[in-house]
């Protein structure tokens, strides 16, 4: 809920990002271009919002902290140029069902997300149901000693600390349980509003010849706890689109591990209906011919692609480097920005969205992961097209070029 002075600041929110677009960004003289309107025939364009925007409230909240007047032009923008929303953390388990039980639910937060999506008349994306990061620790805990484990001590060095949580743990049986009480409430609760839900987030292992991330959903479960999950979203919301989301699909060797699960899944009529490639790369990496082989090979699946969490990093610390991983984010960042980093960030842009384009029968979505850098949660390596005022840069205007047919020569944003 908006605070009593928020009214009046959101207008001038309203005025302020519709003069920056008109003054800074017109490729027309006529009128401005904007990215949904540019991209209308071809796919969504959708950004991930934080709990500031969707509540309008300058609350601190997902490493956010921002003035009433920011987060007033942050919603504007967002109105403006997306028509696809995904939530970047109040969908997440540790966010919604902090505590067991039935009355261990938050639902506040989730609530203002979709009520601002419903109220804009956007595409709204839930993210995300099963993941090994974010889930509380009462969701593993049971009375099984884990292997390694005798009379509650032991060394199980291989499997649980790493996620956060060691100790008696659940069985098959109760965490199944668990998984399917959550998905069949949370899913529920938003049936026919969330269009689309990441049912399942970075189960593949990122290296080595293990498919599958050594998670504790595995270890309890099994590698059909995939399945479980994706079975239990459909039983609540049969209508909704089902997805799998990963990150570094850019990698031929991660890839082709996406490839055999879906295939597997596939071949047991699991209902796996898009592929989501969050797409966290670099102003290095990958070029627009390694975008274009990597859409090509997922397209085999035959299913829909969902560009899911797209953002270009900048910094020194983060090039060649598509990894979404949490705990990997501070040693990306680091080491300055790249030289000429605002031309370099255009032109990586201008190739991913060439390819998404070349691809676009399968691409169906392409969001943007946060609305511009100060709330990016990679803001050091500045990887949006709009900077932490809101402004628009080069990278949008080369973005705007692609479709428009215009030369991909961005000049810089004053």
């Amino acid at each position: 809920m908006k605070t009593h002075s928020s009214s009046a600041q959101f207008c001038v929110g309203v005025l302020a990002v519709a003069a920056m677009l008109t003054s800074c960004t017109t490729i027309s003289a006529e009128q401005p271009i904007l990215l949904k309107d540019a991209y209308k025939k071809h796919f969504l364009i959708g950004v991930a919002i934080n709990r500031t925007i969707a509540t309008g409230t300058a609350v601190r909240a997902d490493n956010v902290n921002r003035s009433l007047e920011r987060v007033n032009q942050d919603i504007a923008l967002v109105q403006t140029q997306f028509d696809q929303i995904s939530p970047e953390n109040d969908l997440k388990w540790q966010m919604i069902h902090p505590q067991p039980g039935p009355d261990g639910y938050d639902f506040g937060p989730a609530d203002a997300y979709v009520n601002f999506g419903l109220s804009n008349k956007m595409y709204i994306v839930g993210h995300t149901l099963v993941w090994h990061n974010q889930t509380p620790n009462w969701v593993f805990l049971g009375t099984n000693l884990p292997p390694g484990m005798t009379n509650g001590a032991g060394s199980d060095t291989s499997s649980g600390r790493r996620f956060g949580f060691s100790g008696p743990r659940a069985s098959r049986e109760e965490l199944l349980e668990r998984m399917r009480e959550h998905i069949h409430t949370v899913v529920g609760r938003y049936k026919g509003k969330v269009k689309v839900w990441d049912v399942v987030n970075e189960a593949l292992a990122d290296g080595g010849t293990n498919m599958l991330r050594n998670s504790l959903w595995l270890q309890i479960i099994g590698p059909d706890f995939i399945a479980k999950a994706f079975e239990y979203a459909h039983e609540a919301d049969p209508d909704a689109i089902l997805r799998y989301n990963d990150y570094s699909l850019e990698n031929p060797a991660k890839r082709q591990k996406l490839i055999a699960l879906i295939r597997s899944l596939q071949a047991q009529h699991v209902p796996v209906m898009a592929i989501g490639s969050q797409t966290h790369v670099s102003v290095s990496s990958p070029s627009f011919e390694e975008e274009d082989m990597a859409l090509t090979q997922l397209e085999t699946l035959g299913l829909p692609i969902h560009i899911t969490e797209l953002d270009v990093n900048g910094a020194q610390g983060g090039q060649r480097n598509t990894s979404g991983d949490v705990s990997a984010n501070a040693s990306t960042t680091e080491g300055g920005l790249v030289s000429d980093a605002d031309q370099k960030l255009a032109d990586a842009y201008a190739g991913l969205f060439r390819a998404f384009l070349k691809h676009e029968k399968s691409v169906k979505v392409v969001t943007f992961w946060g609305v511009n850098d100060g709330v990016s949660w990679r803001a050091q390596g500045r990887p949006l097209l709009f900077d932490a005022n809101d402004q628009a840069k080069p990278a949008f205007e080369a973005v705007i070029r692609v479709v428009t047919g215009g030369a991909p020569k961005p000049s810089r944003v004053n």
